[in-house]
């Protein structure tokens, strides 16, 4: 039964994507009412199949470049390609997706006293000198390069957030999200954890750039999740932005060793040149999340990807019937 007490009309944008459909589905399940908004460009209606009957949850076709009027409690702003497959597709619109789409959403905010939620990245801080990266680090960013469309338009939208904060006296929570993995990925996104099992299941060469040295820090989608409604539950006075990611760090021929091993392929491994601005290491010091949400990743890599395998293999089943 729903609690009346307790529900809010929530707006998810890019909430048919890979972090919106989990985000839709876990507030749904909290017992709130969902305005899922999408352009579709990366996300897909398969996503969120299972709640497409539900009758607290509506889908919008929008593109959040263009104004959008509706009547909310809280936002949660996750509109915008990912990957750098997808988001370097189109560079000037990627742009205009975190800068165009982060103004309407605050001013819709703004006019109906909502509170909400940025999808900032780790990209903000670029190919950094600081590891692990806290908060307080500025970043090394590439004001001009083939990921600056992301990495820049990411960093613009954190400053409109604060400036309507500090102007506005809006309720902002600002999350800088780190590499994220878990069901619903897209198949062909050319994230290192999609692209690796993918090739895996298929038994092809698994395709390292670099000489597989460089690190990453990989967090379920659920654990992620979680950490989401925790921080746009937190106290008002607490902004962020907040670091949100897995501190566990692999180098990128770790994780491949790992999926070979997990799906028991039979796939070896080919190296090639690094992509240009791609950073070497990353990973979050999450002690502002241990401190403010009392949150911290529960599920382990291999756990994780034990759960993330069966779904990759459902799409590769599809696509061969």
């Amino acid at each position: 039964m729903q609690n009346y007490n307790y529900f809010k009309r929530i707006l998810v944008t890019g909430g048919a994507g890979f972090l919106g459909s989990h985000l839709c589905k876990r507030l749904l399940n909290d017992g709130h009412e969902l305005i899922c908004v999408d352009n579709f460009f990366t996300g897909t209606k398969n996503n969120i199949l299972s709640i497409l009957n539900n009758p607290h949850f509506e889908i919008l076709r929008h593109d959040i470049t263009f104004p959008l009027y509706v009547e909310v409690d809280e936002i949660y702003n996750l509109a915008c390609p990912a990957s750098p497959i997808h988001y370097q597709h189109d560079p000037v619109q990627t742009t205009k997706t975190s800068i165009h789409g982060a103004i309407n959403m605050l001013g819709l905010a703004k006019r109906v006293k909502a509170k909400i939620f940025q999808a900032s990245t780790s990209e903000v801080y670029g190919d950094p000198e600081v590891h692990p990266q806290p908060e307080s680090y500025w970043g090394r960013v590439n004001p001009n390069g083939i990921r600056s469309c992301y990495d820049e338009g990411k960093r613009c939208a954190e400053t409109l957030f604060f400036d309507y904060y500090r102007q506005h006296k809006l309720r902002i929570k600002v999350a800088r999200i780190f590499n994220t993995y878990g069901p619903n990925m897209h198949p062909n996104d050319g994230r290192v954890v999609s692209n690796f099992i993918m090739q895996a299941l298929q038994n092809k060469t698994i395709t390292i750039y670099g000489d597989g040295s460089q690190s990453r820090s990989f967090c379920y989608v659920d654990d992620l999740i979680e950490a989401f409604v925790l921080l746009m539950d937190s106290e008002d006075g607490f902004t962020g932005p907040v670091n949100l990611g897995n501190p566990g760090e692999f180098t990128i021929k770790e994780l491949a060793e790992i999926i070979i091993d997990l799906t028991n392929s039979k796939s070896e491994l080919v190296y090639k040149p690094l992509p240009s601005d791609d950073p070497m290491q990353r990973q979050p010091d999450i002690s502002l999340a241990k401190e403010k949400l009392n949150w911290e990743p529960r599920v382990t890599l291999k756990e994780g990807l034990q759960k993330t395998i069966p779904y990759f293999d459902h799409v590769l089943s599809e696509w061969i019937d």
